[in-house]
């Protein structure tokens, strides 16, 4: 349990350095956009190989299809609902546009490390690392120069880890006892939420701030998550 709280809260905590590195660095947009569409490419990898083919192997393809349509489904409506009620301009708006990415991949993270190690996720967590790096970055960044104040700005990003970090306790605590078929399912709807995330949001962010890199970004990223699992000893 102590290992799978480590790699909840450092996975986490990407968002508070992020934060930081908008806040108090420099981070050009078109490194930004590079970062983001490389962290999304390691995501395909990771939502493939560690929620939806270990789902596959308990559900029938008519469920497991059913599951992923349902994750991307109310991933989409969350996503819209938030983007016409608050704005993603706005402060505000933003951070709950990245507290609704951000969720299903924490929740994907908590079930994953479900009877695994925190070696056999090295990939997804490695993975949501990658994303939450630029994302918080170029957030707290635009925060800034919308006259936010630093503290104040870092004050609503570690907020924001901290709730992210709760999904994921969520996904490891209260599911542990569930079926292999609930969890499967489960896994199956946490990896349809993902995929959407990237079509929706991720890759057309990547592509506005370096649509020249993106593609070679994407590949890179399959290879970083390729090696992330074998080094967690699967096959990536």
């Amino acid at each position: 349990m102590l290992m799978t709280l480590i790699v909840i809260a450092v996975t986490s905590a990407s968002l508070v350095l992020g934060a930081m590195w908008g806040l108090f660095g420099r981070l050009p947009r078109r490194v930004e956009g590079f970062l983001i569409a490389m962290a999304g490419g390691a995501l395909i990898v990771s939502v493939m190989s560690e929620l939806v083919t270990p789902a596959g192997e308990t559900l029938h393809p008519f469920w497991l299809t059913v599951m992923v349509g349902l994750g991307a489904g109310l991933f989409v409506w969350l996503d819209t609902a938030v983007e016409r009620k608050v704005g993603e301009d706005s402060g505000a708006g933003l951070l709950l546009a990245i507290t609704v990415d951000g969720i299903p991949e924490n929740l994907a993270l908590g079930v994953a490390l479900i009877g695994a190690g925190p070696m056999e996720v090295m990939a997804l967590a490695g993975s949501i690392f990658l994303s939450n790096l630029p994302e918080a970055a170029g957030g707290a960044r635009d925060m800034r120069e919308d006259g936010m104040s630093r503290k104040r700005s870092l004050t609503l990003w570690i907020g924001t880890a901290g709730l992210l970090s709760l999904a994921a306790l969520i996904g490891n605590v209260a599911l542990v006892n569930v079926g292999d078929s609930w969890l499967a399912m489960i896994r199956a709807f946490a990896g349809g939420a993902v995929a959407a995330s990237l079509a929706t949001e991720v890759f057309p962010k990547a592509y506005r701030e370096e649509h020249h890199g993106t593609g070679i970004a994407v590949a890179l990223g399959l290879i970083i998550a390729h090696l992330l699992g074998l080094m967690g000893g699967g096959g990536g």
